[in-house]
């Protein structure tokens, strides 16, 4: 009984721990992201999807 409750605990503890972890890369990627675009301006101004073609300026 005390086996598998300390079973119980030591999964619940790296699952919780593996989510945080998780958690923090993604956030952490997405703030790079931000600071990326920030940095060299957004790609936005030139779409590339929806229908819209890129204009080719000679």
């Amino acid at each position: 009984m005390v086996r598998t409750k300390l079973i119980l605990l030591t999964l619940a503890a790296v699952v919780a721990a593996g989510s945080t972890g998780i958690w923090l890369l993604i956030s952490e990627n997405r703030a790079a992201q931000e600071r990326r675009e920030q940095f060299f301006g957004t790609s936005k101004k030139y779409p590339t999807s929806g229908g819209e073609k890129m204009k080719v300026e000679w």
